[in-house]
């Protein structure tokens, strides 16, 4: 009789796994508890048992494959002697002289590995096979709740643990979204997401679920760089450049980046050091008819408005036109996005991992402010903005004094002159 071993279940949130060892081949005779090959998920590793006697006919992967959940993995001709999972285990003369503990003390199952010594197993119900499997992977069989007769620790029960700590190991689990017929309310119409909203979302939701964000709400004079900018961009139209505020909000952000490095970083892949970028590319998010496309601007601390401006009128047309270059949306260092053409009061923008930050511009209005020097109320420019952060990177004393630094800066207008 051959057996065929399949992928299992590894888990919700878990589609595959990446094949990183196969133990054995044709030919080789296997018992119920060794392990035929090695899978690793993001995270985690998990070791596949065999689960019969026998000898290996057939290997169906390679090292390097990535496998999905039913997938068929080895095929192994049973031996006699096989036992099958379910069977119940021969009990050895130590164990049966373990008495079961008192009902009333019996513990929920906790998910966590406890802080005793997981080489003990004593009070535990378990066949040799299992407890041999749980020694090898360092598994404490007392976290373990056993659904066997008598509660005994079956081995269903030791795959059922792993599948899980894998989940758990992979990240959060995303929620399933329902299945609702809205037809049944009224008339409905069905549009495709495009690949670029579909990609957007995924990236978007990722980054939700794995950095703590936190924002920081401010707002900027831009009375006096709002006239300037009347100024350069009256010399704009003569060059054929149009000239927005987003010029002088990404100069005055490549000024502070450098003051305040932390916010020009991303975390390593260990999470144990800050990686510090000496370079100032910024990502400026562009709303396209496909979705939201966010194309680099390179070195911005070195170009002038008028180069940042004409950079930004190609970048977006071509962002529209879906012109951008693969390169052209790699290596941004810090992310501006503004609504500030379209309207609102203020928004808490998604960091773009694995940078730390994003800044979001919100449309500036015209407001009564009172002067201290003259005691009287004068009509500002006051442009609201906000600075999302990576929580684990920067703290709030830092992000207030970001932003407080950022609004300095658009009131000095030295910084913009060419």
């Amino acid at each position: 009789m051959i057996k065929k071993i399949h992928l299992p279940d590894l888990g919700e949130g878990i589609e595959s796994a990446e094949v990183s060892e196969v133990v054995v081949g044709p030919g080789d005779t296997v018992t119920a508890e060794d392990t035929i090959l090695v899978l690793e998920s993001d995270k985690a590793s998990m070791e596949i048992p065999a689960e019969v006697n026998g000898t290996v006919t057939d290997v169906s992967v390679s090292s390097g494959d990535e496998v999905k959940t039913g997938q068929l993995l080895i095929k192994i001709e049973i031996s006699d002697s096989t036992e099958t999972v379910k069977e119940e285990p021969v009990l050895s003369e130590e164990e049966k002289q373990i008495v079961k503990p008192p009902e009333e003390k019996t513990q929920d199952v906790t998910l966590y590995p406890i802080t005793k010594d997981t080489a003990s197993t004593d009070n535990v119900f378990a066949s040799p096979g299992v407890r041999r499997l749980a020694r090898e992977l360092g598994i404490n069989l007392q976290i373990i709740k056993g659904t066997g007769p008598k509660k005994r620790i079956t081995k269903d029960d030791l795959n059922g643990y792993i599948k899980l700590q894998m989940a758990i190991s992979a990240g959060p689990i995303p929620a399933t979204q329902p299945v609702i017929d809205f037809s049944q309310w009224g008339d409905v119409e069905a549009k495709k997401l495009t690949k670029i909203k579909q990609t957007a979302g995924d990236r978007l939701q990722q980054a939700w679920q794995l950095i703590p964000h936190v924002t920081q709400f401010d707002a900027a004079d831009i009375t006096d760089l709002d006239a300037l900018r009347k100024e350069m961009k009256k010399t704009g139209a003569e060059k054929g450049i149009k000239v927005t505020f987003l010029p002088f909000m990404m100069k005055a952000l490549s000024i502070i980046l450098k003051e305040m490095p932390e916010f020009n970083s991303s975390l390593s892949h260990t999470k144990q050091n800050l990686i510090l970028k000496n370079y100032y590319h910024l990502g400026v998010a562009v709303d396209t008819p496909s979705g939201l496309t966010v194309p680099v601007v390179r070195d911005v601390d070195k170009k002038s408005v008028f180069e940042l401006s004409a950079e930004l009128m190609d970048m977006s047309a071509r962002a529209r036109n879906k012109k951008l270059k693969p390169d052209e949306l790699k290596g941004g260092t810090f992310t501006i996005s503004s609504l500030g053409g379209i309207g609102g009061t203020g928004f808490s923008p998604i960091v773009n991992p694995p940078e730390v930050a994003i800044m979001g511009i919100s449309r500036s209005a015209w407001k009564q402010v009172y002067d201290k020097e003259s005691s009287e109320f004068l009509a500002k420019f006051i442009m609201p903005f906000s600075l999302s952060y990576d929580h684990r990177v920067v703290d709030g004393a830092a992000a207030a004094a970001f932003t407080s630094r950022f609004a300095d800066i658009l009131s000095d207008l030295d910084h913009f002159k060419d």
